[in-house]
């Protein structure tokens, strides 16, 4: 049986230059219609699904997680690799380089309406109950992360917690002393609800994250706008050379759903 791996990318990388035969589809699911690109990498069969959709037509707040999700399970995913731009919340990191989380920080748990972050919203429903686990991440993903960044001669970061905040706006100083404060390492808008519901839906995840800025009063002086724009711009260089050496490792690992789900059926 072929293995299936998801890709999800953010802001600045819309199409995946990686992705060989691209064939773009779209998957109807009961949150919505969603836009997804089938193709290869080396000789692995990939779903490449960018949140933000094309010329970023969805800001965060729009970004539609649950059918995101829904539309990678339909499509039969077993594993899912996902990249973010994010912003450094520690002063001695460099910008442009990488990292692998393996911890959450998504207090709220809810989406950007105030509805809470699951796939569990029909009273009732088979399989509804609790997500259960140590870390929300893949260690086996997480691996075949770490090893397509050395592969690939990159800088990366072995752990972090990726902090999830609420856009569109960036943070204030004192909500980054916060989040510093409970031990977050780089923030960003969108893979807080991602990790949860594919969480749930029992499809193992692992995060990469390329860091553009430093975080409201991290540095002495802000990183300038055009700064962060042009990190964006180079992130899509840097998750390609990674997942081209990172999906092939993804599809060799076992694929296992992260911690359990306790239910009440």
């Amino acid at each position: 049986m072929s293995v299936r791996i998801g890709i999800i990318t953010g802001s600045g990388t819309y199409a995946f230059p990686g992705l060989v035969g691209s064939t773009p589809t779209t998957v109807e699911t009961p949150h919505g219609t969603v836009p997804v690109s089938v193709g290869t990498v080396g000789d692995v069969e990939v779903v490449h699904l960018a949140r933000h959709r094309e010329h970023h037509e969805l800001v965060s707040h729009q970004v539609t997680h649950r059918a995101n999700v829904l539309a990678l399970q339909q499509l039969g995913v077993d594993a899912v690799l996902g990249v973010t731009v994010c912003g450094a919340c520690e002063p001695s990191a460099t910008l442009g380089s990488l990292l692998v989380f393996d911890d959450l920080h998504f207090l709220t748990n809810r989406f950007a309406d105030g509805t809470s972050c699951t796939l569990h919203d029909t009273p009732g429903a088979p399989g509804r109950g609790h997500w259960v686990f140590d870390g929300p991440f893949s260690a086996p993903l997480r691996q075949a992360l770490l090893d397509g960044a050395h592969a690939a001669g990159l800088q990366v970061q072995d752990g972090g917690c990726y902090g999830h905040v609420d856009g569109p706006r960036f943070n204030s100083r004192a909500e980054i002393r916060t989040l510093r404060a409970a031990g977050v390492t780089a923030v960003s808008q969108t893979a807080g609800p991602e990790t949860v519901l594919l969480g749930e839906a029992g499809i193992p995840y692992a995060l990469l994250g390329f860091q553009t800025d430093y975080a409201n009063g991290v540095a002495e002086e802000p990183t300038p706008v055009a700064t962060l724009v042009e990190l964006i711009a180079r992130s899509t260089a840097s998750f390609t050379a990674v997942l081209a050496e990172a999906v092939p490792r993804a599809a060799r690992v076992e694929h296992a759903p992260v911690g359990t789900s306790l239910t009440w059926d």
